[in-house]
């Protein structure tokens, strides 16, 4: 019996069609002939990590070991630099179809137009359809309605988070532990699944680590070296809802429906953030707005009208030059995560296109942590203006932000101004967050005026009014940090609280362990005492003919300026730059300031 002469082109290869028509009986004894060109296009995809490279090689160390009713064998030369330059205008085909000819073979392929051109060429070729969509793969089978995500590793039992966004278990699916061969079964449905499905791509090609989105699965493939051991993690979204099912306040219905900027969508890992970004997205289209998104891997699930683009040329960068051309209204940014990202987040909303961000964040607040480092401070509030924090599937907290320029909590002397961005609950418009440049640094300070007063407030203040009242029953008490307190009092009383040489507000000050810092109820003339003045940098310092502790009164002709409590080598120091320094200086120069005490 004459056996068979197969030529095999490289898609027939990597599909792996030969060892299922060999394991089905359909093939007897055949001599198969592999191209030399093909080994070498194999080789080349092996060696960039790619998936179909692999497989290519491992169908044929299949067909040489494991048939004995099979021979294989090369033939050809290897490719010229001018064949290889011209191999994605078939070049390649051509020459293993010469190959063909030559050995008076049958060419196996599965690319349509090489089997018609063969058929051309009178050469014989067989077609096999290179895909057949399977109703039932291992993997759909593990996916219940109700699985989040499936976690499948060699040498371990195969689990499921079951439920929804926060409120999920972890299921066994089997007692007995999968192996490597199973895995590799599942990744092969998965990665054919991906080449030839409609809604299914390959998002990142490697054959240690691999990203494919199939469906609305996303699934992350790992192999060693770059793990311990042949993993598959499926993610998948089981909600899909709109903004109603959210039960928004109408406030913030109202803010979404006018023109929000820079919004952030953050929360933990599976709280549902993608998806609450997608009800956005929808909401804003809805609003007759043009919305884009910008994914890596595309998942979110929105309608066709929102247009979802991933990187372009292997990066964002790229992605975000089309989309200044495209002009959106909204772009939704899935997920900001490196540095990378947070800065073309800021680009694209400083170029007048409003962002929305997804970003994994524990607590609120971490989500401005994130962009603090990333890009400038003053910039933040015009880059982010709304932050929804999500937990559990639904929205819990509410910060809006904005920039001003004004002494930060906690701090009393007016040369302390500077840039402050706030954070409020948006709610309750309670300012619940500081974040200021302090030194070097920038921090950011809980305002526990903004969550209601501290009940180590409420004691501080209590025990200092117990002690002022016996000079003033109506003193007032000001906690102005967590280390400061500001007593206003009657002005004739101020000299027995502070006593001889600052006595008695020393002692009360090393009782309760807390700065206090004595002032005037009303600000009234005092005493004229004499004073001069001098410029050194960014100051104005002022120094009075009058002992370090005494309260002193600024007037500009007869209009009261402000009042303080003198220093050090009673001296008191006004930022030029701020608008009391500079109505001080005003008052300087034309020879109308005057100091009381």
């Amino acid at each position: 019996m004459t056996k068979e002469k197969i030529v095999p082109d490289t898609s027939v290869l990597i599909s792996g069609i030969l060892t299922d028509l060999i394991e089905k009986k359909e093939i007897g004894e055949a001599e198969i002939i592999i191209p030399e060109f093909a080994v070498e296009e194999l080789r080349a995809q092996a060696s960039k990590g790619r998936e179909i490279g692999f497989k290519g090689l491992e169908e044929m160390k299949k067909l040489r070991t494991l048939y004995a009713n099979i021979t294989m064998t090369k033939s050809g030369r290897r490719q010229t630099f001018e064949e290889i330059q011209l191999a994605k205008s078939g070049r390649i085909d051509a020459l293993i179809i010469d190959v063909a000819r030559e050995h008076d073979a049958t060419i196996y392929t599965s690319d349509y137009v090489q089997y018609m051109f063969a058929e051309a060429e009178g050469v014989k070729s067989r077609y096999f359809k290179p895909y057949e969509k399977k109703s039932s793969t291992t993997l759909s089978d593990m996916m219940t309605p109700d699985t989040m995500s499936l976690h499948l590793k060699e040498g371990t039992v195969p689990v499921a988070k079951r439920g929804m966004p926060g409120k999920f278990e972890l299921v066994r699916l089997s007692e007995e532990r999968m192996t490597a061969e199973q895995l590799e079964t599942i990744i092969k449905e998965i990665m054919d699944a991906a080449r030839y499905e409609d809604d299914s791509f390959v998002e990142v090609g490697g054959y240690t680590a691999s990203v494919v989105q199939l469906g609305n699965m996303r699934i992350a493939i790992a192999r060693p070296p770059f793990s311990d051991g042949v993993e598959v993690t499926v993610v998948r979204p089981i909600a899909k809802l709109t903004l109603d099912e959210y039960k928004l306040s109408d406030k913030l219905k109202q803010r979404l429906s006018k023109r929000v900027d820079g919004i952030l969508v953050a929360g933990p890992p599976g709280s549902g953030k993608s998806t609450f970004a997608a009800s956005i997205a929808e909401f804003f289209e809805s609003q007759g707005k043009i919305v884009k998104t910008m994914e890596s891997p595309r998942d979110l699930q929105v309608k066709p009208e929102i247009t979802q683009y991933a990187k372009l040329k292997g990066t964002f960068e790229n992605t975000a030059d089309m989309l200044l051309l495209v002009r959106p209204d909204y772009t939704v940014y899935d997920e900001v995560r490196k540095t990378s990202d947070f800065e073309i987040f800021a680009d694209m909303r400083l170029a007048g296109i409003g962002m929305l961000g997804v970003v994994h964040a524990t607590e609120p607040i971490d989500a401005i942590q994130r962009f603090i480092g990333r890009v400038e401070l003053g910039m933040i509030p015009h880059i982010i203006d709304t932050i929804i924090y999500i937990k559990e599937g639904r929205v819990e907290k509410v910060y809006v932000l904005s920039l001003v320029v004004r002494t930060p909590t906690g701090m009393t002397e007016a040369d302390l101004a500077r840039p402050v961005v706030e954070v409020k609950s948006f709610e309750t418009n309670a300012l619940e967050y500081e974040i200021y440049t302090y030194g070097e640094e920038n921090v950011i300070i809980p305002v526990t005026a903004g969550k209601g007063e501290s009940a180590l407030s409420k004691l501080a203040k209590k025990q200092i009014l117990a002690e002022v009242r016996r000079f003033d029953h109506s003193a007032v008490v000001e906690i102005a940090g967590e280390n400061k307190a500001i007593v206003r009092v009657e002005n004739d009383v101020i000299p027995r609280i502070i006593g001889k040489g600052g006595e008695n507000i020393k002692a009360l000050e090393e009782r309760l362990g807390i700065s206090i810092e004595i002032s005037p109820k009303v600000a009234t003339l005092g005493k004229a005492v004499d004073f001069h003045n001098e410029e050194t940098g960014a100051y104005i310092v002022f120094t009075v003919e009058a002992k370090p502790g005494k309260i002193v009164n600024f007037y500009v002709d007869d209009e009261y300026l402000f009042s303080a409590t003198l220093g050090k080598n009673s001296q008191i120091k006004v930022a030029k730059d701020s608008e009391m320094g500079k109505e001080v200086l005003r008052a300087v120069i034309g020879d109308r300031l005057k100091v009381f005490v």
